[in-house]
């Protein structure tokens, strides 16, 4: 499914959210920090053995928490659980007296365990700081007449978003101000923001309570008026029909999941709404977006390892939704389309993924375009007018093919300048587009963002993460290299970054760290934390 509906989200290119604020962010690197410290690779006689040692020496004892009996019955197995005391009935309101105590004599330790290290804490807290730009803003994206970005004031925790004519004539606007919806509140987070085809209406939804059930709003954006309509307890994209008069979105239920899509109208009342979708399986979890053109909202259904997708006309979307193709136990796929062609995503005939196309007047009958590959794990398809990009791992590297309609076999693979790194598309909301934007970034690069000329081939550098404080990529090197596993019969791909000058005779610290799980993998990128360490 392509989530072009809601991109403007994605807009903000390597500018985090900081409603976290930075400075709890830093303080859990240094915890990591430390953590690495007292580790048994550091050497003996090096500073960081020092500082490990006195952690060692220095630390009082540890709290240990009761055993209370007691049992729990679940499927019909009953389990003992003797912290089941530690679960206050009354969550998240902690108001149990036991439970408190000992939460007191953990936090208690904590601080006498790390008050001889204060002066460290402090360096690394300010090192840390030192390369975070506080003003900072994403680069502009072209969507339609308009440029779109974002802006982070100096102290600010939370963005501004902009957008000015693409035309160059006219003013900048500030279509929402997220440090002005904080104000005097515990607790904001914005989930949605999605422009209407038109550009003259912006839906936008929020959460101000920390309910994690968002309201959904309109405004217009050629007036600043806030148009009445107001939608609680939304947890799903905001999706805007062709004829900019109606949004599709969900409803959280009562377990935190969107098991449902609703069409609102504009100036109707929300009670009103109508059902589209309703999904009965209690597991699976509801999504919607738009296809790449424009012309059918898509709605996703599904878990972990199983999906089903419907189709609903953009320019009709009460007409009758088309299953793409019934839900199979351990089948995964979504879908985009062009010109009457579906484009489809899937792992039926291969786990690491095919592409197959089928007709929107018969979806279910799938004719493969690229196999899958035991080489080439496939994780998207983005859909353009004149080609389509395939963003796949190799080896556990990042790989960006441009495809051709004509020819989809032959790939125009993207060359990035470094043995190892992290690539993948960025914002790209246009159907027609003779750029593509990518987002880049290594153990050594911070994170760049790119425009890629289909004409010739080229990267043009946007922007790059400036750290303040300073830093030198040339002074450091990253490399990728192929561990062999404990039967030999498996290359494990790893990838290190050390500052010039490290010995690698056996002698130099090593922090080795490593997860993968749920298809996920620990990406080779830029840290500026790791840096303290590195250094």
């Amino acid at each position: 499914m392509d989530m072009r509906c809601s991109l403007f989200l994605h807009r903000s290119q390597f500018l985090p959210d900081r409603g976290d604020a930075a400075g709890v962010f830093l303080m859990r690197a240094i915890w990591m920090f430390l953590a690495a410290i007292t580790t048994p690779l550091v050497a003996p006689g090096s500073a960081f053995a020092e500082e490990k040692e006195t952690i060692l020496t220095t630390s009082p004892a540890a709290p240990v928490a009761d055993k209370r009996p007691h049992q729990v019955t679940l499927h019909g197995k009953t389990l003992s659980d003797p912290y089941f005391w530690l679960r206050d009935q009354s969550y998240p309101v902690i108001d149990d007296a036991d439970i408190l105590d000992y939460v007191k004599a953990e936090n208690a330790y904590f601080d006498a365990a790390m008050k001889p290290h204060a002066q460290l804490v402090e360096t690394l807290f300010q090192e840390m700081k030192g390369r975070i730009k506080e003003a900072d803003s994403s680069v502009p994206q072209k969507d339609g007449d308009w440029l779109y970005w974002v802006e982070f004031d100096e102290g600010a925790e939370y963005k501004k978003w902009y957008r000015k004519p693409a035309s160059g004539a006219g003013e900048t606007q500030l279509i929402l101000d997220e440090v002005a919806m904080a104000e005097g509140k515990e607790y904001f987070r914005l989930a949605e923001l999605s422009i209407s085809p038109d550009g003259r209406l912006m839906a936008y939804s929020f959460d101000d309570n920390g309910s994690e059930r968002f309201e959904a709003r309109i405004r217009n954006l050629e007036t600043g008026e806030q148009l009445p309509d107001v939608i609680p307890g939304t947890l799903s994209s905001l999706v805007w029909t062709s004829g900019n008069d109606a949004i599709l979105y969900g409803l959280a239920n009562e377990n935190w999941r969107t098991d449902n899509v609703r069409l609102h109208k504009l100036g109707t009342n929300v009670a009103d709404d109508k059902l589209l979708y309703k999904e009965p399986d209690i597991g699976f979890g509801v999504g919607i977006g738009k296809t790449a053109a424009d012309n059918y909202i898509v709605i996703a259904t599904g878990d972990n390892e199983t999906s089903e997708v419907y189709l609903l006309p953009a320019d009709n979307p009460e007409a009758p939704m088309q299953l793409v193709s019934a839900r199979q136990k351990g089948r995964e796929y979504s879908v985009d389309e062009r010109d009457g062609t579906l484009y489809i995503h899937t792992n039926d005939e291969h786990p690491n993924f095919r592409i197959a196309t089928a007709s929107v007047k018969d979806p279910g009958k799938w004719t493969t375009l690229i196999p899958g590959s035991d080489h080439s794990y496939i994780t998207g398809l983005s859909i353009f007018r004149d080609y389509f990009v395939i963003e796949a791992r190799e080896d556990g590297l990042d790989q960006v093919d441009i495809r051709r309609y004509d020819a989809p076999l032959t790939p125009g693979r993207i060359k990035f300048p470094e043995a190892t790194y992290v690539a993948g598309l960025g914002d790209n909301p246009e159907y027609h587009q003779d750029k593509l934007r990518l987002d880049y970034e290594s153990m050594v690069t911070p994170d760049t963002v790119y425009d890629y000329d289909l004409a010739t081939g080229t990267l043009e550098t946007l922007k790059v993460q400036e750290i303040p404080s300073g830093y030198d990529a040339t002074q450091y090197v990253t490399e990728r290299v192929n561990l062999p596993s404990r039967d030999g019969k498996t290359m494990i791909p790893a990838s290190l970054v050390y500052k010039k000058g490290t010995k690698l005779d056996g002698s130099a610290l090593m922090h080795l760290y490593a997860y993968g799980s749920y298809g996920y993998r620990v990406p080779p990128g830029f840290s500026t934390t790791r840096l303290s360490l590195v250094d």
